[in-house]
């Protein structure tokens, strides 16, 4: 078959990509062979895609339709199996096969053109955290899942290391912000990691589902905080940004039961993080945008 990676995926993985990293010039014969072994026909790419995967839509020997996601290490496909299978279609794609190569997931077959992201801002909210919550369960006994603590320690050292001067101040308040919320965790659940509108696809099992986990253990206040600034380029571009940005906080907190401070907390740490990241990777627009939001947290 003809194949070339998505751009989106080609810039994204280029970003962070260590020195001697050949996942994508492997990738053309990793999807052949993920391919055959499964006796897929494959219908297209999934354009624009994701950040971190490959993403085809193929149709299995019988006919069904199903998606092929291939991932780098990196992008610890592994926990995101088992994170499936634990959820067992409960609120998240359905994995179709238990077990498989390393970096290759066969998923039932979503929508992937309608997400949540394309509803009314209030009724995109309100769908996606319900989606959420039917993914906060218990994690499964002798989990190998990254902890919350674990991996915000990871990123707050790169945070400290590759802040600039003026940044200082702001990723002094989202470390601060860390240290208290990790002294006393409310809950350890299995949280999605990088829940948001466009990670919620319209199914025909059921209407909304979660795509495309990073999961993690620790506290739901962690995992919502991200749907929080979830369209931040609409809210920099309202005068009464700040206030909404308070508001949905607040609404968020009281609609899933999560403490309004502990999730302002984490909202502040994630958003700070992003932006320092964006800033170091040369997204200069993203990493202003999510600065700017921090600022008013």
């Amino acid at each position: 078959m003809a194949f070339e990676p998505p751009q989106r995926l080609v810039r994204a993985l280029g970003e962070t990509a260590a020195a001697g990293d050949d996942w994508l010039e492997k990738l053309a014969g990793t999807v052949q062979q993920a391919v055959a072994l499964r006796e897929l026909t494959v219908e297209r790419v999934q354009v624009p895609g994701g950040r971190s995967s490959l993403v085809l839509l193929v149709r299995r020997a019988d006919g069904t339709p199903a998606v092929l996601k291939l991932a780098p290490p990196r992008a610890r496909p592994g926990s995101e199996r088992a994170a499936l299978a634990h959820w067992g279609g409960l609120g998240a794609v359905q994995l179709l096969e238990p077990a498989g190569e390393e970096g290759a997931l066969l998923l039932e077959r979503l929508h992937p053109e309608v997400s949540v992201r394309s509803l009314p801002e209030a009724k995109a909210l309100l769908e996606a955290a319900g989606t959420l919550r039917k993914l906060w369960v218990a994690p499964p006994e002798g989990h190998s899942f990254e902890t919350v603590a674990a991996r915000t320690g990871r990123q707050a050292e790169a945070m400290r290391a590759s802040a600039d001067a003026d940044l200082v101040p702001l990723v002094d308040a989202a470390l601060a912000a860390r240290e208290e919320l990790l002294a006393a965790p409310p809950e350890h659940r299995l949280l999605h990691g990088t829940f948001r509108q466009s990670k919620v696809l319209s199914g025909d099992r059921m209407p909304w589902l979660a795509v495309g986990p990073d999961p993690v253990v620790g506290e739901c206040a962690f995992d919502l905080a991200r749907l929080v600034r979830d369209r931040v380029e609409d809210l920099i571009a309202t005068p009464s940004g700040a206030s909404t940005t308070r508001r949905r906080v607040k609404r968020l907190a009281e609609s899933l039961d999560v403490d309004q401070e502990r999730l302002r907390g984490w909202t502040l740490f994630r958003a700070v993080e992003s932006g320092v990241r964006a800033r170091r990777v040369g997204r200069a627009q993203d990493s202003e945008l999510l600065l700017e939001f921090a600022g008013w947290l």
